[in-house]
């Protein structure tokens, strides 16, 4: 059997001030929070995310969607979508998008896990549960039935 091709994805976790950014790939099927790009007054720091495209040259892009328990559209999900079109038609690349419930939580609960083992010696901040929240999106995409 052929091996694999790997292709690079970069995920990410909308938020109305900061949008969480992991890297990750389609044979390891795993992914590493990266950083958080600033949103604004004047809104997302698009240069910010122009420099993540060019270091990484991703394949695929995966954004969360914003959900809540019961599968409805959370209250960002509008917002979201926006970000989604505007990140398809700068990267000239299609956006994946799979179900983030609760990433934020189970990011904010690994990283105090991490933390608490002496693994991760500086506090958590709010930037890193966003980035680590944006891994648990794309790790769920990448081991998905999106294949």
């Amino acid at each position: 059997m052929p091996e694999a091709q790997a292709q690079v994805a970069l995920a990410f976790d909308f938020g109305l001030r900061r949008i969480g950014v992991a890297s990750g790939d389609t044979v390891s099927r795993s992914a590493a929070p990266l950083s958080a790009v600033r949103v604004d007054e004047r809104g997302v720091d698009w240069l910010a995310i122009e420099r993540l495209l060019r270091e990484f040259e991703p394949q695929l892009l995966v954004l969360g969607a914003p959900r809540n328990a019961d599968g409805s559209a959370g209250r960002l999900s509008a917002a979201a979508d926006r970000f989604a079109a505007a990140l398809a038609e700068r990267a000239r690349l299609p956006v994946h998008r799979t179900d983030e419930y609760a990433s934020s939580a189970e990011a904010m609960a690994e990283l105090k896990q991490q933390r608490a083992s002496g693994q991760r010696r500086r506090a958590v901040r709010h930037a890193d549960v966003d980035c680590a929240a944006a891994a648990v999106i794309l790790e769920r995409w990448l081991q998905g039935s999106h294949r």
